[in-house]
């Protein structure tokens, strides 16, 4: 008789799982997609580049990229990590290439190439995959499980791996709840900062290289490339502070303050000194036609106009009060925010199935024996950078060993 795997969900984690299944004529293996494509995240991800994984070798280090989920990937990644996912790529002809930030790419710069080498892999191993297939309940029965999909269809496995991602509403989990589970409350992680009719979103488009942010109240700081958007502020820099705060912005309903360096981690007394060097030496120059800190021109002209900086003041006539705020400007930047933007195909959820319920070693469940996990579905997610993908590979390669065990 043939075992009978069913993967839900056509994303990154279920279909790694799905390539790393090898053939066998006494498996049947279904990957059951509750939309009409797979890979869509794959597809958006890195504006179309796919972000794959992240040249952080180191695995304690590489653990600390990660708001949720440490004492897991503690295991799992020792067991599949970014060399193993450069090599599995590697051996499939797809070459990946590392960005200055530690960022690894397919060659291509196309994430058609990650899909095609993905799917490909299941396809050899004769994967089935059934579209529109969303998930109502399991039951489990004996040794075996029976899944009621929305159309009325059912179909009985002797192996389930969820693998269907994150929700964003706790109610979403009810089916998992019925089968003896708890989860972590969900909540939105990478997302960007709204400041309605702040004038700063005149400069959208405008962005810095490596900023500070830090949330007020809080021990939380990140810093990164910085992006002015039509709404506020985006780019790396955010979407890491949005990441670790993600449970406590949530409680604060997206109402907060932050403080942005733009001169990333100079200090006030190391600036008032560089200002009295600048007068010193530029002081006849005109302090708008004189950008000391290489910050965009845009957003030169936006901090001394908000200084009071008119257009005709040489360095050496900056008055105190001008030059203190000037200061404060750049490395205490206040802004208060009120809400957040989805940040295109970045958004991840953090919450999701209680990892004390499943072995990091099988990523089967503890709670329902043959019931596995990978992926999203679970309290684990990273800030930007390809981290939540290097967790999909290593969660979708360690379920896929155990899912063919007798």
């Amino acid at each position: 008789m043939k075992q009978r795997i069913a993967i839900i969900g056509a994303g990154a984690a279920g279909s790694f799982a799905a390539a790393n299944i090898p053939y066998s004529a006494d498996r049947e293996v279904i990957v059951f997609e509750k939309t009409g494509k797979a890979l869509q995240k794959v597809k958006v991800s890195g504006g179309g580049r796919c972000n794959t994984t992240h040249a952080c070798f180191d695995i304690p280090e590489l653990v600390s990229r990660y708001p949720r989920g440490k004492q897991l990937l503690k295991k799992s990644l020792y067991q599949f990590g970014p060399h193993d996912t450069i090599n599995w790529f590697g051996k499939r002809g797809v070459q990946l290439k590392e960005e200055v930030d530690g960022r690894m790419f397919p060659i291509t710069d196309s994430s058609q190439t990650i899909i095609d080498c993905i799917w490909q892999e299941m396809m050899h191993n004769k994967v089935q995959v059934l579209y529109y297939k969303g998930i109502e309940r399991i039951e489990k029965t004996g040794n075996s499980f029976i899944l009621h999909f929305t159309d009325k269809s059912t179909y009985e496995a002797d192996k389930v791996l969820i693998a269907c991602g994150g929700f964003p509403k706790a109610e979403q989990y009810k089916w998992l709840l019925e089968l003896g589970h708890t989860i972590q409350t969900p909540a939105p992680s990478l997302f960007t900062f709204n400041i309605p009719k702040h004038p700063i979103t005149q400069l959208m488009g405008v962005s810095v290289p490596d900023a500070a942010v830090k949330v007020n109240g809080t021990k939380i700081a990140e810093h990164g490339p910085l992006l002015i958007t039509h709404w506020g502020l985006s780019g790396p820099a955010v979407l890491r502070t949005s990441a670790w705060a993600a449970r406590e912005l949530q409680e604060r309903n997206y109402e907060f303050t932050i403080q942005v360096n733009w001169l990333l981690d100079v200090k006030e007394n190391e600036l008032k000194e560089e200002i009295a060097q600048i007068r010193k030496d530029l002081g006849k120059q005109l302090v708008q036609f004189k950008n000391p800190f290489n910050l965009p021109r845009r957003l030169w002209e936006y901090q001394l106009q908000q200084c009071g900086i008119k257009d005709e003041i040489k360095w050496g006539e900056l008055p105190a009060a001008a030059q203190n705020k000037l200061i404060e400007a750049l490395i205490r930047d206040t802004y208060h925010i009120k809400g957040k933007t989805t940040f295109k195909e970045e958004f991840v959820t953090c919450g999701g199935i209680t990892l004390s319920e499943i072995d990091p070693q099988t990523m089967q469940s503890r709670v329902v024996p043959g019931l596995y996990f990978a992926g999203e579905i679970m309290d684990v997610d990273g800030i930007t950078g390809g981290f939540n993908f290097q967790h999909a590979w290593s969660s979708g390669y360690i379920a896929a060993n155990h899912l063919v065990e007798n």
